[in-house]
């Protein structure tokens, strides 16, 4: 069995000698790119599994990078950059990126969004009609969601939000996108409402709706559907 690219496009010597050998030992296939065009080249070429990208690239913003990228690839893409502002972690996500991690950062953490952006696109190309987390069970080719064998009611928008969140389960799902996927985009700025909704699913299908397991909050950033390792 052939293990799993990861292109890793950073240009900090230090970060890439420590990825290689960190990743090589949890089984992966590494590659590096030090510039935007040299990724979106390996990306073209080499076919990685996942990208690991960061922003501060020398010739060109990683967010480009993602830009360009989601024109011709679904290639998961996981940010790992040193910017902290939330609204370079919403515009990445937004154009398309998976995931964001802030450095510094853990290997184990790093890994881990790797197997969860692996497990994404293996779903993704099994095009599964059900998904089940703690109990919970969508089936979405029925419109029918339960918990622990229960029918759970939904409205039309809930069952279509959480749907959305399901299917893009250990990725973040910022609020704009939630909105204006599940609104339109008129609503595309509409928090309270989707604080609103995302409170009522949570009444729902969460065990503990004061301490949800399922359906998480990426502070100001947007909401993570919960899997299973």
């Amino acid at each position: 069995m052939n293990a799993d690219r990861i292109l890793v496009v950073d240009d900090e010597p230090q970060i890439q000698r420590f990825l290689r050998p960190a990743l090589g030992a949890a089984g992966y296939d590494v590659v590096e790119a030090a510039t935007g065009a040299a990724a979106l080249k390996a990306a073209a070429t080499l076919a990685p599994d996942v990208i690991i990208l960061d922003l501060g690239l020398p010739d060109m913003d990683g967010k480009e990078v993602v830009a360009q990228l989601r024109g011709w690839s679904q290639v998961p893409i996981i940010i790992l950059s040193a910017r902290d502002r939330e609204s370079e972690k919403i515009a990445a996500l937004d154009l398309g990126a998976d995931d964001y991690i802030e450095k510094p950062f853990g290997i184990g953490e790093l890994t881990a969004r790797i197997r969860a952006a692996l497990r994404h696109k293996l779903r993704q190309e099994a095009g599964s009609e059900r998904v089940c987390m703690d109990g919970l069970e969508i089936d979405t080719l029925r419109r029918l969601v339960s918990r622990d064998g229960a029918p759970v009611k939904l409205t039309p928008k809930e069952y279509d939000l959480l749907v959305l969140l399901a299917r893009h389960a250990g990725r973040v799902v910022t609020h704009r996108t939630l909105l204006t996927s599940v609104w339109g985009p008129a609503h595309g700025e509409d928090l309270h409402y989707l604080r609103v909704f995302i409170g009522q699913l949570r009444q729902k299908i969460e065990r503990d709706p004061a301490r949800p397991a399922i359906i998480r909050t990426e502070p100001g950033v947007g909401y993570r559907f919960a899997e299973e390792e």
